[in-house]
């Protein structure tokens, strides 16, 4: 029996740790930002009835370019983003991480670098590793916040081929202001020019309107969503990016043959027909994210803005000693290795009523005065 040390593998895989959170068998799950509500039972009929339908010719491949589906997320974004974009400017793939995959195969890989604004989504640098992509870690503020003047240094001393931003940002929740990103856009295009790649997976759960209209004469800024947040649909595997056509074209040069199955373009196209009443319940979940930061607070933690459906909460003199105990209670929630903290999903009222109830006896357990978890 051989260890994976034994392996030929690259070497700047060797070490590395592959991307997960736990998956427990809790009472309250609170770690993996997924939208609580299952598909309501009109949307599962949808979905079957168009599935059904697909069934019958799974004997042929799919629309190898997912024309109906990709036009039906350039209706909605049009809808919703601020912007009116066709479906040349729109792509999709499974998840959004292969959306981030293929731009990085396509725009980075070896002797090319990315830069992302760390703590932020880990797998834009797993994803740069795996593409044989180097990556740079770039400053962020003390409340998490991009230091905008120093990202802008770090982009023309480094003068990388891809730079990320995520808002809302994950773990933290904080959003980014479209000045930020357009000053950091200018930065980028001064050094190389460079792609900039906007992560807005949580977007819809902003206080504030997506930074789609942004592309717009930009060809090198890309917009990447998923499906897997919003729309209930973690399961599906749907992500999609919007840009300039000449982008779609490109990442095209690395996709997979047939990438998106059959069954997946039926079923996204199915939750795309009951977008309203999917979107419903994000408004429900926006309430109840400013109410758990609203009672952390009060409960003495230290929260970070959000933006987001989850909230990051501390300062912990021991995270992982608050996470255990909160485990011992029956909630799950994400240590994401942010010193002092812990981020918590935004559930349903029950599940949010059972999580704030096991960090007042927590707090109280581990003894953390007020004043000192705050």
């Amino acid at each position: 029996m051989v260890s994976i040390d034994d392996l030929p593998i690259r070497d700047e895989l060797r070490g590395q740790s592959p991307y997960g959170a736990p998956q427990l068998d809790v009472p309250v799950r609170l770690n993996t930002n997924e939208n609580p509500y299952p598909l309501p039972e009109s949307v599962v009929a949808s979905i079957a009835e168009r599935v059904t339908e697909a069934a019958r010719s799974l004997n042929r491949y799919p629309d190898r370019d997912a024309v109906e589906l990709r036009t039906e997320l350039a209706r909605y974004l049009s809808r919703s983003g601020g912007l009116a974009v066709g479906p040349a400017q729109v792509w999709a793939a499974n998840g959004s991480n292969e959306v981030l995959q293929q731009l990085l195969q396509t725009f980075a890989g070896p002797g090319r670098t990315a830069i992302g604004f760390e703590p932020s989504y880990s797998m834009h640098a797993i994803i740069s590793r795996g593409t044989g992509t180097g990556w740079v870690s770039g400053p962020r503020n003390a409340d998490f916040t991009i230091d905008v003047g120093a990202a802008e240094r770090a982009i023309a001393e480094l003068a990388p081929d891809v730079v990320f931003v995520c808002s809302p940002n994950n773990p933290t929740g904080t959003a980014v202001s479209a000045e930020t990103v357009l000053r950091l856009y200018e930065a980028a295009q001064a050094a190389k020019p460079s792609l900039v790649v906007v992560d807005e997976a949580y977007g819809e759960f902003s206080h504030r309107p997506s930074l789609l209209p942004l592309i717009e004469g930009r060809p090198h800024l890309v917009l990447t969503r998923t499906m897997s947040k919003a729309f209930g649909a973690a399961g599906l595997r749907l992500g999609y990016l919007a840009a300039d056509p000449a982008v779609v074209d490109a990442v095209q040069l690395v996709r997979l043959p047939y990438h998106l199955s059959a069954v997946t373009q039926a079923t996204a196209l199915a939750a795309l027909e009951h977008t309203g009443t999917l979107l419903a319940y994000v408004e429900q979940l926006k309430g109840e994210r400013d109410r758990l930061v609203a009672e952390l607070t009060a409960l003495g933690c230290e929260v970070t803005e959000s933006d987001a459906n989850f909230v990051q909460f501390g300062r912990f003199p021991d995270a992982r000693a608050m996470w255990r105990r909160l485990l011992e209670h029956g909630v799950l929630v994400r240590d994401n290795g942010v010193p002092g903290h812990l981020r918590v999903t935004a559930g349903t009222p029950q599940e949010n009523d059972a999580f704030l109830e096991a960090v007042r006896v927590s707090l109280k357990d581990l003894k953390y005065p007020r004043e000192n978890s705050a």
